[in-house]
C-alpha cells in the first residue's frame, strides 16, 4: 500500500481540497444583515436601486457557492474552474461593497485568500492576501490625505492585516484538518479491501490444502492398503483355484492373504498415527526384507534383494516414498507382469539413495504411449517423489521384463549445513576474561 506524500502548507494532491461552505455563508449573512439594517435604521436612507443592487449581488454570491459545491460533488475541482469562480467572487465582492452603506462589506475580501488556499494552494493565497492588503492600503492613499497620521485609518489597516492572517491560517489547519481525514478514509478502504482479497487468498488457500491433503490420503490409501488388498485378493484367488487341486498350495495362499491383511492394518495404524503426529521410526531395508520373507513362503513371484550403504542419513520421508514404490513395482509384477522372479536393489549413496525393481515379466508393450503406463499408482508415485527432489523411471520391452527406478536426494542434516571456515578465513579469537580490573 502506498501513499502520496504532503506537505501540511499545501492541500493534498490526493484529492483537491474545498473551503467548508458554513465561513462564507455565516459572513455573506452577516453582511447582508448589517446593510439592510444600517438602511432601516440610518439617518442618511439609502436608494432603493443600491439596496436592491446590495441584495442581489449578496443573492448571486450565495447562488455561486452552491454551485461550485455542487459542481465539485459531481466532477471535483479543477485549476481553471477554481480561477473563475475566484474572478467572480471578487467582482461581486466589489459590487457589494460599492452598494453597502454600513461599511461592513470590507470584511468579504478575507474570503479571497481564504477560498484561494483550498483551490489553489499556499503560495496563491499569500499572494491575494497581500494584495488585498495593498488594495486597502492604495484605497487609502487615493481617498484619503493624511491617512498614515489617522489613528482610526491605521487600526483599520492594522486589523485587516491581522483578519487576514488569521483567515490564511484558519485555512491551512482546515486544509490539513480535510487532507488528514481524507486519507484516513483512503486508508481505510484500502484496508477493507486488503482484508477482502485476504479472505479470497485465504480461501483459495483452505482451498488448495484440502485438494492437497486430499491427494495425499488418496496416495497413502493406494499405496499402503491397496498394496496388500490386492495382494490379498490374488492370494485368495489362488486358494480358491488350489483348493482342490493342492491343498498345501491352497493353505500357503491364505496364509499369504492373512499376513497381508494384519500388513494392511499395521499401515491403517501407521497413517493414524502419522496423521496426529506421532510417527514411528521406519526402516526401508528392514520393510523390504520382510516382503521378501513373506514371498519366500506365499508364493508368487520369486524375490531378491541387495541393500548397499547405510539408510540413517536418510529421512522417513525419502525412505517412505522408496518403499510405496517397490510396493507399487511389486504389485504391477504380481497383476499384469506374470514374472517369475523380481529383484529389488536399493543403494545409499552420498548424494542420493536410489531403488530399482526389475522383474522378467511380459514387459511393457512397444507403442510410446503405452510405454507412459498410465495409471493412479505410478501418478500418485510421481507426485510423492517430485515434492522431495525425486523421480521414477519405467522402462520395459515387450518380452524383455520392466524396471522401476525411483531415486531421492539426500537432505544435509543441520550441522552439514554449517559452512566451514575456508582457508583463507582466519579464526576469532575469544573474548578475554573479565579481570575485575578498570
Amino acid at each position: 500500500m502506498t501513499t502520496t506524500p504532503w506537505h501540511p502548507r499545501e492541500p493534498s494532491p490526493t484529492r483537491p481540497a474545498h473551503a467548508p461552505p458554513w465561513v462564507s455563508s455565516v459572513l455573506y449573512t452577516a453582511v447582508l444583515f448589517a446593510g439592510v439594517y444600517y438602511d432601516l435604521v440610518g439617518d442618511e436612507p439609502q436608494p432603493p436601486v443600491r439596496a436592491a443592487g446590495f441584495v442581489a449581488a449578496l443573492g448571486a454570491l450565495f447562488a455561486l457557492d452552491a454551485a461550485e459545491r455542487w459542481r465539485h460533488r459531481r466532477s471535483g475541482a479543477s485549476r481553471a474552474l477554481a480561477v473563475g469562480v475566484l474572478v467572480a467572487r471578487v467582482g461581486l465582492f466589489a459590487a457589494v461593497a460599492s452598494c453597502d452603506s454600513a461599511g461592513l462589506s470590507r470584511a468579504l475580501f478575507v474570503l479571497v485568500p481564504f477560498t484561494a488556499y483550498f483551490a489553489l494552494g499556499r503560495r496563491a493565497s499569500l499572494v491575494l492576501g497581500a494584495g488585498c492588503a495593498g488594495a486597502l492600503l492604495g484605497r487609502y492613499a487615493v481617498t484619503a490625505d493624511g491617512w498614515y497620521t489617522d489613528a482610526e485609518a491605521i487600526s483599520d489597516l492594522l486589523m485587516f492585516a491581522l483578519v487576514l492572517t488569521l483567515t490564511v491560517s484558519m485555512a491551512a489547519v482546515a486544509t490539513g484538518e480535510q487532507d488528514a481525514r481524507w486519507r484516513l478514509e483512503s486508508t481505510v478502504r484500502e484496508l477493507s479491501a486488503s482484508h477482502r482479497r485476504l479472505r479470497a487468498y485465504a480461501a483459495r488457500v483452505a482451498e488448495l490444502s484440502t485438494a492437497e491433503e486430499r491427494n495425499r490420503l488418496a496416495r497413502e490409501i493406494h499405496d499402503s492398503i491397496g498394496h496388500h488388498l490386492t495382494a490379498i485378493a490374488v492370494q485368495v484367488e489362488k486358494a480358491e483355484a488350489f483348493r482342490d487341486l493342492d491343498r498345501a498350495e491352497s493353505d500357503r495362499a491364505l496364509a499369504a492373504a492373512r499376513w497381508s491383511a494384519r500388513r494392511a492394518l499395521e499401515e491403517a495404524r501407521r497413517s493414524v498415527r502419522a496423521l496426529r503426529d506421532e510417527p514411528e521410526p521406519f526402516s526401508l531395508s528392514g520393510a523390504l526384507w520382510d516382503l521378501v520373507r513373506h514371498a519366500a513362503g506365499g508364493g508368487g513371484p520369486h524375490l531378491t534383494l541387495d541393500v548397499t550403504g547405510e539408510e540413517s542419513a536418510y529421512g522417513d520421508v525419502q525412505l517412505t516414498a522408496l518403499y510405496r514404490a517397490a510396493q507399487e513395482a511389486l504389485t504391477n509384477a504380481r497383476r499384469h507382469a506374470d514374472a517369475a522372479h523380481v529383484h529389488l536393489g536399493v543403494e545409499y549413496g552420498p548424494a542420493e539413495a536410489r531403488l530399482t525393481v526389475t522383474d522378467d515379466g511380459r514387459g511393457l508393450p512397444a507403442s510410446a504411449a503405452a510405454r507412459t503406463v498410465p495409471g493412479v499408482g505410478l501418478r500418485g508415485l510421481r507426485e510423492r517423489l517430485q515434492p522431495l527432489g525425486g523421480e521414477l523411471r519405467v522402462r520395459g520391452t515387450p518380452g524383455g521384463g520392466t524396471t522401476f527406478t525411483a531415486t531421492v536426494p539426500r537432505v544435509p542434516s543441520a550441522a552439514e549445513a554449517v559452512p566451514e571456515p575456508g582457508p583463507g578465513t582466519a579464526d576469532i579469537p575469544d573474548p578475554p576474561a573479565p579481570t575485575g580490573r578498570t
